[in-house]
């Protein structure tokens, strides 16, 4: 029997490398990550090529003839990984030797890795077969015709182990340097019924360390589905109350042999969907900023399921605004003016109009009234346009209507009939029966108009001597007639001197607010004028 150290060396890293992956691999199944990890090792084939060590720990029974290791060999296994962790390996091992013990084996079994920041740890089993040779089975008699001893033969067998690869920083991570595998491999192996010359038989179960390093080529990548997202939008940002709002949900990387279940929540009203799109209903909800929120899932992983938020305002009901005009703005008194009020509701709420008025009478209900001024006096009246919505919102504007004063007037002097005085050359100054028609004239105009007055106005001819003096005397004669053969009140006749050429009474009627231009004329001091002589009345 041949037992050297290193076998159980071999079992020591074998079972220590199995339980440090072993836990690796637990870690990454319980917590998976949400991103896509990086790094050479994530690739999709990876193939190995080295040198292995074969430390046999058996014997063939019941010779009792022990397997001795051998020092070298060659190994090549290529590793196909369905994700990131989990993967089918095909294992080539060839230990040859000279003399004995040679052993070529075939398996393959599950392989599975966990990777880290420039390490990978792996771990692998599988079952084939072994073509191996029994123990000094080449004839070392030295006859002329060879004798064997357990010639090779086909037998099962099976191996566990794992080890660690470092990335080497080259071609673009490509390649990575196996710092070591360490596997325990178990063979069977029967070589018939035994005799006791020639062909030596029996069986042997041989359980051997089987230590190997080399090189490992990456090829392809395993690139994990993206996680999913969802990001949403509202549409419109900011409402009154009672104002619908409408929510779409995008999500990204849904995995369509999957169905994806939506929900929705909101704070600020009552929301319906479940589908990308839902519905907000504001009609309850009190002015502020809310927010809504959207979940997607297709599966109990955390890359399979994502969430988004949005906001939305809901503003307080706006009073509605209100102009006021008024056509025509200047009117003469009792005309109309029509009253027009430009109001809006930032909501379009129903409104309601009412007007009033400083002066005069208003009606109207619609967006136009009608000022009416009969009554009022002149100046400005100002008009109240008012404006309600139905939350009791209102709004109020002013107008002015300007009533104009009405124009003054004029009570203008009109000149009445003359009097001449050239009949009588004896009495120059004496009012005659001629008179008496353009008299009786003047008294029914005074009569007319109570509040008027007279002025008389005497005038003397050029030639006359003593003019002036015979001018006054003519206007004073005429106001005595008046006053005393018709009745007029003498403060209602006024007597001047004139200046035209002519022996002539004039007279002129002044209405009440009538202003009199004297002009040239002369007001008679009447105190002054001696007996005054009127008309007398002669036998026939």
């Amino acid at each position: 029997m041949v037992y050297r150290p290193l076998h159980n060396f071999g079992r020591f890293v074998l079972a220590a490398c199995a339980v440090s992956l072993g836990a690796a691999s637990l870690g990454a199944q319980t917590t998976p990550s949400t991103t896509a990890p990086v790094g050479p090792n994530l690739s999709r084939v990876d193939v190995f090529l080295g040198y292995s060590y074969y430390g046999a720990h058996g014997m063939v029974k019941p010779a009792g003839i022990a397997y001795s290791s051998v020092d070298y060999g060659g190994i090549l296994s290529g590793a196909y990984y369905f994700n990131k962790y989990v993967g089918m390996e095909v294992t080539l091992v060839a230990h040859p030797d000279g003399n004995n013990d040679q052993l070529y084996t075939g398996s393959a079994g599950p392989i599975f890795r966990a990777h880290m920041q420039n390490y990978t740890l792996f771990a692998h089993a599988n079952a084939g077969g072994v073509y191996i040779g029994g123990p000094n089975h080449n004839d070392e008699s030295g006859g002329p015709t060879p004798v064997y001893y357990n010639p090779n033969t086909w037998g099962p067998t099976l191996a566990v182990g794992g080890g660690m690869d470092y990335d080497l920083p080259f071609f673009n991570n490509r390649f990575s340097l196996r710092l070591f595998q360490a596997d325990y491999r178990y063979v069977h192996a029967d070589f018939g019924p035994t005799t006791g010359a020639g062909l030596l038989g029996g069986r042997a179960n041989i359980g051997a360390a089987e230590l190997s390093t080399g090189i490992v080529t990456h090829f392809g990548s395993i690139v994990p589905p993206p996680p999913v997202t969802y990001s949403c939008a509202v549409s419109p940002a900011t409402v009154y109350p009672g104002d619908p709002i409408t929510v779409t949900g995008s999500a990204l990387n849904l995995n369509p042999k999957k169905t994806a279940t939506f929900t929705w929540t909101a704070d600020g009203g009552v929301i319906a969907g479940t589908s990308t799109t839902a519905n907000v209903d504001t009609k309850n909800a009190a002015a502020g900023t809310y927010t809504i929120k959207g979940h997607v899932t297709e599966g109990g992983k955390p890359t399979e399921m994502a969430d988004c938020t949005v906001q939305y305002t809901v503003k307080a009901f706006e009073p509605p605004t209100i102009s006021c005009s008024a056509s025509p703005s200047s009117v003469n008194p009792g005309d109309s003016s029509t009253i027009t009020a430009s109001a809006v509701s930032p909501q379009n709420r129903p409104l309601t109009y009412s007007y009033s008025s400083t002066a005069g009478s208003i009606s109207g209900t619609s967006s136009t009234a009608t000022l009416t001024t009969a009554g009022a006096a002149p100046g400005t009246v100002t008009v109240t346009c008012n404006v309600v919505d139905d939350k009791g919102q209102t709004a109020s504007s002013t107008t002015s209507v300007s009533i104009a004063a009405p124009a003054p007037i004029v009570v203008k002097t009109s000149n009445l009939c003359s009097i001449n005085f050239d009949r009588d050359p004896r009495r120059p100054a004496r009012v005659n029966n001629e008179a008496k028609a353009c008299l009786d004239d003047i008294a029914l105009n005074l009569q007319r108009t109570s509040d008027a007055k007279v002025a008389v106005v005497g005038n003397a001819g050029g030639s006359e001597k003593m003019g002036k003096k015979l001018a006054a005397e003519r206007a004073v004669n005429t106001k005595e007639y008046l006053v005393k053969e018709k009745g007029v009140d003498s403060s209602r006749i006024s007597v001047y001197t004139g200046t035209d050429d002519g022996k002539t009474v004039t007279t002129t009627l002044v209405p009440s607010g009538a202003t009199l231009d004297s002009g040239s004329w002369t007001a008679v001091d009447e105190t002054a004028v001696a007996h005054p002589v009127t008309r007398k009345h002669h036998k026939k």
